[in-house]
């Protein structure tokens, strides 16, 4: 029989030596200490800036003033001096173009003195500004390709930071990236400009109630899901090279069904990878908090402590290039792609959001939640927000990924909905049906477990939901929805746009009752009341997995997105292009160029994963199929010689002949459609994507999957999900 050496080697990937094996005990380290050592933050600042420079920037941090010009030069001085200091040659604009990923120049501190000698220097003018080519990046067509000047604008809110690797190391200034034309190009300057816009309607509406107008930041926590495979499978599989995902595979006898992955012990090889990720995140300032095996075998979580909303955003990107750059020190391969393997659950990216001043939460209800009238406000704030604005919700996390595990029993569906628990839809009931009036609220009470050696647990109000898109879970909401690739940036500038936008409505119902005479208690239940009915569709509870959910959210009026396609044009809605321009966080120009942008990278992912499928199909997969079929041929010729009866080799014969049969036809139908694109424009390329080429590779992989569970082992050409799984 024909055989052919395997491309993979199980036991090689089995048997991996980990970087400290065979080393003596490791030095221990001080967490303290080492938190933030490379992150040039207030605390270095602090002790490196005269005091006047400080005190000037920290204003700029802190309130939101305006920079001072004449700071960014001790700034600079300062900088270059501690990154010299830690071995840095180099510094770098950091910033988020529009792919959703980081970018960044590297320019030497060196400066040549015309005399054979050179010195080191920074100056403000190089801190503050960069002009990186902005012509090769997405703009949706804000730019002509051959426009090519492009701005970073130094961002202070953020920390600089140094990255060291094995041989160099280099100082990155987080910072925007804008247009010769002022357009923003990333996904920074939205951002702030979101938070600015919550900031300033926050501010008005605690002056209402009486409080200090101290700045309002928002918050995020980001939860990180992914998967870890072994080098040695990820580069036998031409797929997980290209698209990041498997485009074929069989379902193996034990996936996830027992249900004894999820906080399991972690293996050791992965500890001791996670304690690596983690170390080189805390020098960056990163504070994570939790690690643990996630539901799908392979599949692990990280995720930190809520921190301001923008340098939030820009430790999520820098978590996720550490995870995959420390991956490879262990022969191992991060994979953050949405739905990596079929059949079991995919990677999210939960978005823990909040708001409120430097001392006050202001999505923290209290004890008594129904006596909480500046809680209920905010509250109502988000709930209304979520009401008007599920389209942009949606849209906001929509890509080609996300549309593998949304809708699916994994991940909260595509309708957006909110839950607030048994609590606060009470209290939001007695407002609706008594003017605005709450008298009670649930109480949680102890919780005994039956033996007297247990503690008696304090009983939270109401149940958490694992299954609602957004949900809140105590003192903030959770938009679960997000995909495990994406910046939390865009998700995050909604929000923070969206709730602007409700509390600046609420504002101004009140001040309007408060200039007829009504008094500030009365106009406020009066307010609540009229708002909870407006709001009141769009909480649930519920099983948001139950098929009966669909069909009461389309008597309710929810919308139900299903795919990236048909959620995008949301993005454009009138309404919504009304919104980002009414608060200066995108013009029109800037929301249309987005909306071009993520319908070309919608394209271009799918056109990939067709034309990488074909590829595999046709010349790996066909070819082994059609030696296995020349192997039982001329086996049943062979035995038909000496009088063996061959029926089941004869069976299985015509058995895999059908199936080469059906690939071939199938296969045909993808190329054919891979070379037709579906039309000039991307938005005609991108449906024919959705139409056309999804299904052609759905009916492709459904042949090639049959064919993996009848194909030996010695010629299947790829690793297999058993292997990639469970193999760590």
């Amino acid at each position: 029989m024909t055989r052919v050496v395997p491309r993979f080697d199980i036991l090689a990937a089995a048997k991996y030596a980990s970087p400290s094996d065979g080393q003596e005990e490791k030095k221990r380290i001080s967490l303290e200490e080492v938190f933030g050592e490379n992150l040039f933050g207030l605390h270095q600042m602090k002790s490196r800036l005269p005091k006047p420079q400080y005190q000037a920037l920290l204003s700029t941090v802190r309130n939101g003033t305006e920079l001072d010009p004449s700071v960014a030069d001790a700034v600079a001085v300062a900088m270059k001096e501690w990154a010299i200091e830690k071995g840095a040659t180099h510094f770098t604009h950091w910033f988020q173009p529009l792919t959703g990923l980081t970018a960044e120049k590297h320019d030497s501190f060196l400066n040549p003195t015309g005399d054979g000698r050179a010195i080191a220097e920074f100056s403000g003018k190089e801190l503050v500004q960069g002009e990186p080519d902005a012509s090769s990046f997405p703009s949706g067509g804000l730019r002509a390709t051959f426009e090519a000047r492009g701005y970073t604008a130094w961002d202070p809110t953020s920390p600089a930071f140094l990255i060291q690797g094995s041989g160099a190391a280099y100082l990155c200034i987080p910072t925007a990236f804008a247009s010769w034309t002022g357009d923003a190009l990333d996904k920074k300057t939205p951002l702030l400009r979101s938070i600015h816009a919550l900031d300033e309607q926050a501010r008005r509406a605690l002056r209402l109630f009486g409080s200090p107008p101290k700045p309002v930041r928002a918050t995020m926590g980001p939860e990180q899901e992914f998967f870890l495979v072994d080098e040695e499978f990820f580069y036998r599989r031409p797929d997980l090279v290209t698209c990041g995902r498997t485009l074929f595979g069989a379902k193996p006898p034990k996936g996830q069904e027992m249900e004894d992955h999820y906080f399991g012990s972690i293996p050791e090889r992965v500890l001791e990878y996670m304690n690596d990720v983690e170390l080189e995140l805390y020098k960056l300032g990163v504070p994570l908090k939790t690690r643990h095996n996630e539901v799908a075998p392979g599949q692990y979580e990280m995720a930190p402590v809520y921190e301001d909303a923008n340098q939030a955003a820009d430790h999520q990107q820098l978590m996720m290039s550490t995870l995959r750059r420390v991956a490879r020190k262990y022969g191992l391969v991060c994979l953050i792609h949405e739905k990596p393997f079929a059949g079991v659950n995919g990677s999210g990216k939960h978005l823990n959001w909040s708001f409120g001043t430097e001392d006050q939460n202001l999505l923290e209800p209290g004890e008594t939640p129904h006596e909480n009238m500046q809680f209920l406000f905010f509250c109502s704030a988000v709930l209304k927000a979520v009401a008007r604005h599920q389209d942009l919700m949606r849209a906001s996390v929509a890509h080609a990924a996300n549309d593998h595990r949304l809708g699916a029993n994994e991940a909260p569906p595509a309708i957006i909905s909110a839950f607030v628990g048994d609590q606060l839809q009470d209290v939001f009931e007695q407002i609706t049906n008594n003017g605005g009036a709450a008298k009670s609220s649930k109480s949680g009470g102890l919780m005994g477990l039956g033996a007297n050696v247990l503690p008696r647990l304090p009983k939270h109000a109401g149940d958490r939901n694992r299954t609602s898109p957004f949900a809140f879970t105590g003192n903030k909401f959770e938009f679960r929805a997000l995909g495990a690739s994406q910046s939390i940036s865009f998700p995050a500038t909604v929000l923070n746009t969206i709730v602007a936008e409700s509390i600046d409505d609420l504002c101004g119902k009140l001040e309007s009752a408060l200039e007829n005479g009504t008094s500030f208690e009365e106009a406020l239940r009066g307010l609540l009341s009229s708002e909870a009915k407006e709001f009141e569709h769009v909480i649930f509870n519920g099983d948001n997995y139950a098929s009966e959910w669909v069909e009461e959210a389309e008597r309710r009026g929810l919308l139900n997105r299903r795919n990236t396609m048909e959620a995008l044009p949301a993005l454009v809605d009138p309404k919504n292009a009304a919104l980002f321009e009414r608060y200066g966080v995108l013009s029109h120009r800037e929301l249309e160029s987005r909306y071009e942008i993520y319908v070309d990278q919608y394209f271009k992912t799918v056109n990939i994963e067709g034309e990488t499928a074909a590829d595999i199909a046709g010349t790996m997969v066909l070819p082994a199929a059609t030696r296995y079929l020349h192997d039982l041929v001329t086996t049943a010729h062979r035995a038909d010689g000496v009088d063996v009866l061959v029926q089941g080799v004869l069976a299985t014969a015509r058995k895999v002949s059908g199936l080469i049969d059906e690939l071939t036809d199938k296969l045909d139908v993808l190329v054919e459609q891979n070379a037709e694109l579906g039309g000039d424009d991307v938005f005609s390329k991108a449906e024919h994507m959705r139409e056309n080429i999804i299904p052609a590779m759905t009916a492709v992989r459904g042949v090639v999957d049959r064919l993996e569970k009848i194909i030996p082992d010695d010629l299947w050409p790829m690793p297999t999900y058993r292997d990639m799984l469970f193999v760590k």
